[in-house]
């Protein structure tokens, strides 16, 4: 197994990551067979571990250095992502995940959905490994919460022309930052950092997070399949309008009406319709100066982290993360 190239720049953490990807696919197992393979498959297949890596980066900051939990913790906030993105799967029908079959697709949404919340147990069952601190549980239990209601929240938009950027951020707060935001959080917290670190670290995450998911839903768009791994305009398909979207709407919703009223049966040639007056209505330009600006926000909140190598390695990934093209 090999952790993705972004590591090298931090030996450090790629020290710790190359350690967790083991103890991941034994955290993960799973007596059904076939399942545990294509969850075997999923942990294996080139995912960036970003949540378990900036964990380890916002940990610098503290004096506790237990190995067990911060391990423990790791693992924790990586299955969480990984029980929701086969659920994410099920959700939007998604043939591919990091170019690897989704497991519904291979074994029906009954068994995906069990395997997710198969998942979610292996999640909670590191989290008690990482802690007895009832405060943290709470924490992990609030988290978990926000993440399954933005889902139901992402259900209720589909195909909603009306729907606001106000919508779209409350939407991809509780699908995506809420994640990043317990990452920080729980580095901080386990590793005993200082109380202003604990305060920021969330704060931080969630900026990350929000501009990281509205770049990923600009690659949507703009993407190449053979970069990002997964078909583009798969979300447009489904019913999920995002921000570059919803942006080229502000501009012009007459010339988008027709084909969105299509709903679930627009034809591939009216999704690359809808792609193109996306690109002509300003739509990624316009989703891309808000990436901009979180990106912004958050490095002006890393700044306030106390001058240390670590401060500087979350700079640096975060500006990588936040202008990569796949």
């Amino acid at each position: 197994m090999m952790v993705h190239q972004l590591w090298r720049q931090f030996p450090k953490v790629q020290r710790q990551l190359l350690l967790l990807q083991p103890y991941l696919l034994k955290a993960a197992a799973l007596p059904n067979q076939p399942i545990h393979t294509k969850i075997l498959e999923l942990l294996k297949s080139g995912g960036k571990l970003l949540r378990p890596g900036f964990f380890y980066l916002f940990s610098e900051f503290g004096d506790a250095k237990n190995t067990k939990h911060l391990r423990a913790g790791a693992a924790a906030v990586e299955l969480l992502h990984l029980a929701t993105l086969i659920h994410d799967d099920v959700i939007d029908d998604s043939p591919l995940r990091r170019g690897v079959k989704t497991i519904h697709t291979e074994y029906g949404q009954r068994n995906a959905i069990y395997a997710g919340d198969y998942l979610f147990t292996c999640y909670f069952n590191q989290v008690m490994l990482s802690t007895d601190d009832q405060a943290i549980f709470r924490e992990h239990v609030s988290s978990m919460q926000q993440i399954l209601v933005g889902e139901l929240d992402q259900m209720a938009l589909n195909f909603r022309q009306d729907a606001t950027q106000t919508d779209y951020f409350h939407e991809i707060t509780g699908k995506t930052a809420v994640l990043f935001e317990l990452a920080c959080k729980q580095g901080a917290v386990l590793a005993n950092s200082p109380e202003s670190v604990q305060k920021l670290a969330p704060q931080i995450g969630r900026k990350i997070g929000q501009a990281y998911q509205v770049l990923d839903d600009i690659l949507d768009y703009a993407g190449d399949t053979a970069k990002t791994q997964k078909p583009v305009l798969e979300d447009l398909k489904s019913g999920v309008y995002s921000l570059p979207l919803l942006m080229a709407l502000s501009h012009n919703q007459t010339v988008f009406k027709p084909l969105l009223d299509k709903r679930e049966h627009m034809s591939d040639e009216d999704v690359l319709t809808v792609r193109r007056l996306v690109l002509a209505n300003q739509g990624i330009t316009d989703a891309q100066a808000i990436s901009t600006q979180l990106t912004a926000e958050a490095q002006a909140l890393i700044a306030q982290l106390p001058a240390s190598k670590a401060r500087d390695n979350i700079a640096q990934l975060t500006n990588w993360l936040l202008t990569r093209n796949q």
